[in-house]
């Protein structure tokens, strides 16, 4: 196990190096920060050739590069073109994303993987038929409707939520947006789970148990649904990094200043150091999500070792 973890940490160096290369060299080709920063009026050359040189956007693109990951050893993600350092921004932002992240992971496993676990066992039974119309309904409407009209009825027609989120982002006044954000994913993780229940459930070990007299509860959750959750963790494992950057629907609906809504500013803007530096940490989220996933995988199949 120790040298399967140590050789995925050395195979994340190339992946990290790549992934944000290519971000860096993405975003270098949006257009000219410069030029944003002066607004609609073209910028004086001298003053552009000033806020180029103190941002070192006169050097050739592969030495910012070469600067930029250099810095971030040193936890320097440089300096937004307001002069606040994106460190700064990414300690007010990324605590509410997480928490709202936390809220829609919880809502997935819980509610997706319990009507997964449900419909899998009464496959073609009116309550699978329900569920799989529901989650159908879900997946086919956009994110951003299901926020404002969520928005629209619990907060300003009934008024049992507050319309928008306050700076301070609790976990109780982010329950709805993590329902909003995790929507799409619960649907999807509750039909594959009840997917891999299915499939699994015709299994021999699974009839083994069965002749055996085993208790149906131990049946169900030691044998069936530990192997039937191999695929869910991967799909939940990898959309925790989904759901952090892509947040910025959510955020905007309930004014949620997070990842999602620096990303956008930071778009908007032409900010690259704010670009470039949160969607690192995101890199860096989806790589460690990736390695769990991989070593949960020895947890839940007794049959699966690393060497």
């Amino acid at each position: 196990m120790g040298r399967y973890v140590v050789r995925r940490l050395l195979q994340m160096i190339p992946v990290f190096i790549g992934a944000t290369l290519l971000i860096f060299l993405m975003v270098n080709v949006m257009g000219d920060p410069v030029a944003g920063l002066c607004g609609d009026r073209q910028c004086d050359p001298a003053t552009a050739a000033q806020l180029r040189k103190e941002f070192g956007l006169d050097k050739p693109v592969w030495q910012q590069y070469l600067t930029y990951l250099g810095n971030i050893f040193t936890g320097d993600f440089g300096t937004a073109f307001n002069g606040q350092p994106v460190t700064e921004l990414m300690a007010s932002a990324f605590p509410v994303t997480v928490r709202l992240t936390i809220v829609a992971i919880l809502f997935e496993i819980v509610i997706g993987i319990v009507l997964g676990v449900v419909t899998g066992l009464r496959r073609g039974r009116p309550v699978d038929t329900g569920v799989l119309l529901l989650t159908l309904v879900v997946i086919s409407v956009p994110t951003f409707v299901t926020g404002l009209l969520l928005q629209l009825l619990l907060g300003v027609e009934w008024g049992w939520i507050k319309p928008s989120v306050s700076t301070e982002a609790t976990f109780g006044e982010l329950i709805v947006p993590g329902l909003v954000l995790a929507s799409v994913s619960l649907a999807y993780v509750t039909r594959l789970t009840r997917t891999s229940i299915a499939e699994n459930k015709r299994s021999d070990y699974v009839r083994t148990a069965v002749a055996k007299g085993l208790p149906r509860r131990r049946v169900v959750t030691r044998h069936l649904l530990r192997n039937s959750l191999i695929p869910v963790v991967t799909f939940i494992g990898t959309d925790i990094g989904a759901l952090m950057g892509g947040a910025i629907v959510t955020e905007r609906i309930f004014n949620i200043h997070g990842v999602g809504y620096q990303l956008y500013q930071g778009i908007l803007r032409q900010n690259t150091q704010t670009v470039v530096g949160f969607v690192t940490v995101l890199v860096l989220v989806f790589l460690v999500a990736n390695l769990l996933v991989d070593l949960l995988y020895a947890v839940l199949d007794p049959r699966i070792r690393y060497a």
